[in-house]
């Protein structure tokens, strides 16, 4: 088993940090995270298959709890079959940028290379989760331009070479050292 720690600040106007555990092992990917402080505190555990195909996750921000799973049945909310989210790929968990890393992780992208994917994103603190439209595309070595597929927002991440964010302009920047 490989295990990194990595750690984010929050850019702006209010502070948080993150703090995150990956975990490889033979059977898959774990993610541990929790953000402290600013907009958006929250705990998160995702759990990743061998191939690095999202399966699970629980999160939970102040009182609210929600448990996100994807089988070969269809997306599951709290227990409850979410048909709506049947086109979603990957989880996109607005508070934090680990979940940026399953997409640009799975997709496998040239340089120069675009894909349009759906997400089941979650709003935090609400925990509200709904189907969205991404564009990622890999504009250099080891950075993505990451959009809405609407264009309403768009920035350019750069990522270390296992695909986690080093920096997301205007909202997270990488601990160093982590």
């Amino acid at each position: 088993m490989r295990t990194a720690r990595i750690s984010w600040t929050s850019v702006g106007a209010t502070e948080s940090i993150e703090r995150c555990t990956v975990e490889h092992s033979d059977d898959g990917i774990r993610i541990v995270g929790e953000v402290e402080g600013g907009d958006h505190p929250c705990r998160y555990a995702l759990r990743l298959d061998e191939n690095g195909v999202f399966d699970h996750a629980a999160i939970t921000a102040g009182e609210r709890e929600v448990a996100i799973e994807r089988t070969p049945q269809g997306w599951r909310v709290d227990g409850v079959a979410r048909p709506d989210l049947a086109d979603a790929t990957d989880i996109d968990i607005v508070a934090t940028p680990a979940t940026n890393t399953l997409p640009i992780r799975r997709l496998g992208l040239p340089v120069g290379g675009r894909a349009e994917i759906q997400v089941a994103w979650v709003a935090v603190p609400e925990l509200d989760v709904r189907l969205a439209a991404q564009r990622y595309t890999r504009v250099g070595p080891r950075a993505y331009c990451y959009e809405s597929a609407d264009g309403g927002f768009r920035r350019t991440l750069t990522v270390d070479g296992d695909g986690f964010v080093l920096s997301y302009p205007g909202l997270f920047e990488r601990v160093t050292g982590s």
